[in-house]
């Protein structure tokens, strides 16, 4: 089960607390856990007398603490809650009985999470799955193996037993799980396709972001190639990833001087710059997008049953699919081959 870990705090009663009840004392000297909470802490044993391992004085909340005396309280890991089964529609492309390959449409998050405590993905596959997920993950990830941001759409395989999770976690580590995604991008890389090595850490100035950084972070290895250039001013890019860094292809492009389509966080925003260079129709509508351009288009693993190879594709759910053959520039302006999805 995933916990946020428990904290441990000693405290020692001062002078100006004597004949105090302890529950009162404590709150005070701890501002950050009311006393209601203390109260529960005291009746669960987790506050203890720290004068010693001889002092096995047992204490209460109505317990009136001596100046100088220490008191350990120890406040558990947060559990968090089971999420609940709640019906949505699912575009499932395939099922057995160890895995599901589907297609997460944009504005659906993965897992519960602050902000977002329901009507998430996990919600819709223990309605569809009932107690036949993975639990590697633990209870707030049942099944996830891995994860798209919200406005990500794309391919997801999905572990409906432990054993098929711990494969596709192995083949993820391995990098032998392929992910394909389609990317809009800012502007035509000038070499057409490349490989993007930077390791990727939170952004010290934004707290919120993720950066490329030269001193510590995690390595991370994206391959992009450009497929097609819209009005001269729109690529069209495909990217491989080598590793699964949060933001990592979204980081990386934006490291480029490409950030993608619709992506504000990172630099993508629709500017007046921008939007001058885009026909009136295309400029329009991306004035109106919301989030990044992306999509998980392909995605390939051996069966964790039988180790058989199994490619899935699929750009039903991608929201710029139409993009791949409207307000294409031709190939002599572009320089980029337009292969169709």
């Amino acid at each position: 089960m995933t916990e946020t870990g428990s904290r441990t705090y000693t405290v020692t009663i001062p002078a100006g607390k004597a004949g105090v009840r302890l529950d009162r004392a404590l709150a005070d000297q701890l501002p950050g856990i009311s006393r209601t909470r203390i109260q529960a802490l005291i009746e669960d044993g987790c506050v203890q007398i720290g004068n010693g391992a001889k002092d096995k004085r047992r204490v209460s909340a109505k317990t009136k603490p001596r100046p100088g005396e220490t008191y350990v309280v120890v406040v558990p890991a947060a559990r968090p809650p089971k999420p609940e089964a709640q019906a949505m529609d699912l575009r499932i492309l395939h099922e057995d009985d160890d895995v599901i390959v589907l297609e997460k449409p944009v504005g659906l998050v993965v897992h519960p999470a602050p902000g977002n405590p329901d009507r998430t993905l996990v919600n819709a596959l223990i309605a569809h799955c009932g107690p036949r997920l993975s639990g590697v993950g633990g209870v707030a990830r049942p099944g996830i193996v891995h994860r798209l941001d919200k406005d990500t759409s794309g391919l997801m395989v999905v572990a409906k037993t432990d054993r098929a999770h711990r494969a596709l976690t192995e083949q993820l580590a391995a990098r032998t799980l392929t992910r394909v995604y389609r990317a809009l991008v800012w502007g035509i890389p000038a070499k057409r396709e490349g490989m993007i090595a930077g390791n990727i850490g939170r952004d010290p100035a934004n707290r919120k972001r993720m950066a490329v950084i030269k001193r510590g972070g995690k390595p991370a290895l994206t391959r992009y190639q450009v497929v097609k250039a819209i009005a001269g001013a729109i690529g069209v890019v495909e990217c491989r990833l080598a590793t699964g860094r949060t933001h990592q292809i979204r980081v990386h492009m934006a490291a480029l001087g490409h950030p993608l389509v619709g992506d504000a966080l990172y630099g993508g925003g629709p500017t007046e710059h921008r939007l001058a260079q885009l026909p009136r129709a295309l400029a329009v509508r991306i004035a109106q997008w919301r989030g990044q351009a992306l999509h998980a288009c392909s995605l390939a693993f051996a069966h964790p049953a039988d180790g058989r190879i199994v490619t899935f594709n699929s750009f039903a759910l991608c929201r710029f699919r139409d993009f791949f053959a409207k307000h294409a520039s031709s190939r002599k302006r572009s320089g980029a081959e337009a292969p169709r999805p």
